[in-house]
Formats: C-alpha cells, sequence, structure tokens
C-alpha cells in the first residue's frame, strides 16, 4: 500500500523567501517554542499532554530528580528519603527554598499537594500517577511520611517525575481555577500569563535556589505557543517568528537540514503510538471490537514496518507490546507478534462472520497523516472507518464516555522508566480502561506491588502476554522526534521526550 508523505521541497523554497519581523531569538533572550497541542489546564495533576509535562518542569520542582545520564536519583526539593518500611517513606525536605511569591516551601506544601490530588473532589486527571499512595503526613517543619496503599517499588521514579508540588497557602486562596490561570512554584522559570488556547509565558526565576541538580536556567524567557498548523510553525521558524518545533514531519526534517541558520535533529522517544479498541461499547460501531477475532484481523491489516520506514523514520521500532521496550518490566518475548498479512486479516474477519468487512469510526488527535495511513489499511481489508479528527481534550472524553469505537493513541509515559506508567494507564480499571479485562488488572496489581524484581518481570509478562492474545490494542511503533531550531540555541534531545529548555542556552 502507498504511503502519501507530506512536505514538499516547494514549501521549503517559498519559506526561505519570506520574511518577517524577527521577535523571538537570542537579541530578545527569549526562547519561543511551538507545538499543536493546547494545555486543558495547566495544572500537570489536571492534564496529560506532552506539553503540559514540559512547562510543569519549568515551574514546578519535584521531591526528587532522575539524573537523565545515570539513571540514579538526586535530591530536588527532598534532601534525603527513607524506606520505613515497604509502605512507608520518609523525606527530610530542603530549608530555604521559596514559591516565586517570596513564600517559603515547607512540610505543609508536600502534605497539601499530595492529600489534594488523592481526594476525589480534586478531579485529577493523571490518577494513575497517584494512586499508589494513601496518603502524606507531616513529621515536622521539613519532614514529611508518604503512606502507600500497597508495596510499589517504583515510588521513587513517580516521585522524581509527574509529582510537582503546590503551594498550599496560596492554591487554598484561589482555588483550582486561580491557580490555572496564574501558577506559582519553586522551579527555575516563573509564569508571566496563561492564555487557553494561545499560550504561557514565563521569565526565569531571579530566586531559584542554587545547587538544584537540574542547574540554573540562563535564557532569561521562554514562552510556548499553540500553533496548530504544521505548515505555519515551519514557516515561523524560519522566518524568525519563534526558535524551536517538534513534531516535524520526516520529509520536511530532511528538507530543513540544508536550510542556512536552523538546525535538525532526530531521536527515538519513550512516546508509543497505538490502536485502542472499544471492547465494551454498547453502540452499532463498537460491536465488531467485541470479538477478538475482529481486533486480530485489525492487527493483521496494518503494515507497521512500512508506517515507520516512510512515514515515522529516525529511529523509530515497531512495538509488540503495550509498553516502551526499554521500560523496566516491559518485554516482547511470549507476546504475539501480528506481522502484516491482510490475507489473514480477511481470513479472520470471515471467521469472525464479517466476510465483507464492516463501518466503523476511528478518532486521533495528532499525526493526521499516521492515522490516514491506518484508514487505507483498514480499507484494504473491508473495514470503512471513517476518520474523526479532534482535539485531545474532546477525544479523550468522547473516549472515557464509552464513544470511540477505535482510538489512534500515543502515550509518553510520562516520561517513567517503568513499566506501571504505560500498563497502569490503560489496563488497571481506570476510566481510560476500555478492556477492563480482571485477570489482566490482577497480574498488574502483583507486578505494581512486588518488591521482588524477578516477580514484577514475570507478571507485567504475563500481563502482556493476554493484552497481546486479546489484542486489546495494537502497540505501532514508538516515536521520533524530528526537533528543529534556530541555530543561535544550544539544545540536546533526550529519549524521555522532555525537552529541558531550562538547560538550553544561547550560543
Amino acid at each position: 500500500m502507498k504511503v502519501t508523505r507530506l512536505g514538499p521541497a516547494v514549501l521549503i523554497s517559498a519559506l526561505l523567501a519570506a520574511s518577517s519581523p524577527a521577535w523571538a531569538g537570542k537579541a530578545n533572550d527569549t526562547l519561543v517554542y511551538a507545538s499543536d497541542s493546547e494545555l486543558v489546564n495547566i495544572s500537570q495533576y489536571h492534564n496529560n499532554v506532552r506539553e503540559g509535562v514540559i512547562i510543569a518542569r519549568l515551574i514546578w520542582d519535584t521531591l526528587l530528580n532522575r539524573d537523565v545520564k545515570t539513571g540514579t536519583y538526586q535530591p530536588q526539593l527532598a534532601t534525603s528519603w527513607t524506606w520505613v518500611d515497604p509502605l512507608t517513606i520518609d523525606l527530610d525536605l530542603r530549608q530555604g527554598v521559596t514559591f516565586h511569591d517570596g513564600s517559603s516551601f515547607s512540610a505543609d506544601d508536600v502534605v497539601f499537594t499530595f492529600n489534594y490530588v488523592l481526594d476525589p473532589d480534586s478531579k485529577v486527571v493523571t490518577k494513575q500517577n497517584v494512586e499508589w499512595m494513601k496518603s502524606a503526613e507531616k513529621l515536622g517543619d521539613y519532614k514529611v511520611r508518604i503512606h502507600l496503599k500497597k508495596p510499589f517499588p517504583a515510588a521513587l521514579e513517580y516521585l522524581a517525575g509527574p509529582l510537582p508540588i503546590y503551594p498550599a497557602a496560596y492554591f487554598k486562596k484561589v482555588g483550582l481555577d486561580g491557580f490555572a490561570k496564574a501558577p506559582i512554584g519553586t522551579g527555575p522559570y516563573r509564569v508571566v500569563t496563561v492564555e487557553n488556547g494561545k499560550g504561557v509565558k514565563m521569565v526565569k526565576s531571579p530566586t531559584y535556589w542554587k545547587g538544584s541538580p537540574i542547574g540554573q536556567p540562563t535564557i532569561g524567557k521562554i514562552e510556548f505557543l499553540v500553533i496548530p498548523d504544521g505548515e505555519t510553525r515551519l514557516a515561523e521558524l524560519m522566518t524568525g517568528g519563534i526558535d524551536w518545533i517538534w513534531r516535524v514531519q520526516a520529509d520536511q526534517a530532511k528538507q530543513l537540514a540544508d536550510v542556512p541558520n536552523v538546525s535538525v535533529l532526530s531521536a527515538e522517544t519513550m512516546r508509543v503510538g497505538f490502536l485502542q479498541f472499544n471492547n465494551t461499547g454498547t453502540s452499532a460501531a463498537d460491536q465488531p471490537l467485541h470479538n477478538p477475532l475482529v481486533r486480530q484481523a485489525i492487527s493483521y491489516a496494518i503494515d507497521r514496518k512500512t508506517m515507520v520506514d516512510s512515514l515515522v523514520r529516525g529511529g523509530s521500532r515497531v512495538m509488540n507490546s503495550a509498553c516502551f521496550i526499554d521500560q523496566f518490566g516491559c518485554t516482547d518475548q511470549g507476546v504475539p507478534h501480528y506481522d502484516y498479512n491482510p490475507e489473514k486479516a480477511k481470513k479472520l474477519l470471515a471467521e469472525a462472520g464479517y466476510p465483507n468487512g464492516f463501518e466503523t469510526q476511528i478518532y486521533a488527535y495528532r499525526e493526521r497523516e499516521y492515522a490516514e495511513a491506518v484508514v487505507g489499511y483498514l480499507r484494504a481489508v473491508g473495514i470503512r472507518a471513517n476518520l474523526n479528527y479532534m482535539k485531545y481534550d474532546t477525544v479523550r472524553e468522547l473516549s472515557r464516555a464509552g464513544k470511540v469505537p477505535i482510538y489512534f493513541q500515543t502515550w509518553g509515559s510520562f516520561s517513567i522508566s517503568d513499566a506501571s506508567a504505560f500498563l497502569g494507564a490503560w489496563f488497571k480499571g481506570g476510566d481510560d480502561d476500555l478492556s477492563k479485562d480482571q485477570e489482566v488488572t490482577k497480574l498488574l496489581d502483583v507486578a505494581d506491588t512486588s518488591t521482588v524484581p524477578e516477580t514484577r518481570k514475570k507478571s507485567y509478562a504475563e500481563a502482556l502476554k493476554r493484552i497481546g492474545e486479546q489484542a486489546y490494542v495494537l502497540p505501532m511503533f514508538s516515536y521520533s522526534a524530528n526537533y528543529a531550531f534556530t541555530s543561535d540555541l544550544d539544545f540536546t534531545a533526550q529519549p524521555d521526550e522532555l525537552p529541558r529548555f531550562y538547560s538550553a542556552h544561547w550560543k
């Protein structure tokens, strides 16, 4: 099957001739970066898009930091930590740290943050990141105790990742809505403005604490812009309106490599693209997907290798398990590999009672060309899938309401190098679990809570095998991130898909 690629050289040539007043860049000490996804809420606990994860690392600190080079945990807002027992962690906190409004950081802020996000009334979106905790307790002005529901060996990984600390007094005063409009943290950058649907402006915090493991920021101002159209983002980069973009299509990235004053970088990330099938829906479009033979047929119908080679590229790999292969506990040994076989797909459809295929709906929110390729492969075996392309938060709510038969999804695991961060989001009975397989959930409960590494690996392997046999999802490929940025910027990419702008600097 032929896959259409976007990004003709004509576009690049036209852009080279364009000009516009430059307001970003080294001269103004302002790093402007753009993406196609907007934040529903700037609070990291209330959004789960990648842009939220990036901005959170600029505004807020976490208790621990994981060194990207060594994988070791370093003191951040916590200076030390002790496992009292498998259900209890004590942490000593750093003194002398202030929030952006000048108020002092203390145990009250840690205890408030964690107990708040554990309260169902907080309407936290990223429940899977916090549900391992039972509560947080203040032991002193700079000492806290975290109580776990069950043993959770990956706890430190989460404390070093998607669990920023909020200011208790300020949050209580303004509430979630007020905090979303004017957030404050202890991080390297302070928020100036938040404009829904447009972006976020930040400035370097003059009071960021010395000795932070992430270092001191050097760029004075950072601005995030929402620019939905890829060609518009490209034009803005080349005419000086913005400094950094990503998710550049492979063809465009190749062409940009020859453009003066633009640097291009390609690297594999932890993000995995996958199809999620609604195994529990009640609409007519869902009914065929209740049959595992149909889900298996879809899995055989899609040529993932060709998509990797022709569309994604840049180090991307076909994934066969519902996780990123380098995460702890992720394996594809013993897991079915659905290699491209359209004839087998047609045979399975006939066995399932659909010799002429059927009509259904597929939803997507990013990389439209990838979703269109999937639609083409499905039509080739008789499945007439109509593409519904819309904003992420809209698709997410439709999916949680059981109204999305097939969902082209991506997941970056919040950059957590543990299989729990992927499997826990989609297979433990939560809002985003469309399979509701109790056997899988039980296996994951064992894997997530065992303190014996080999037991964890064995349980994850068994869960992954069942997920694959039932074809609840079709893992497709790891994502390759194509970055393009002004050559004045010194920027380094990491596999965890976290652009560390606080470490970037002008040349």
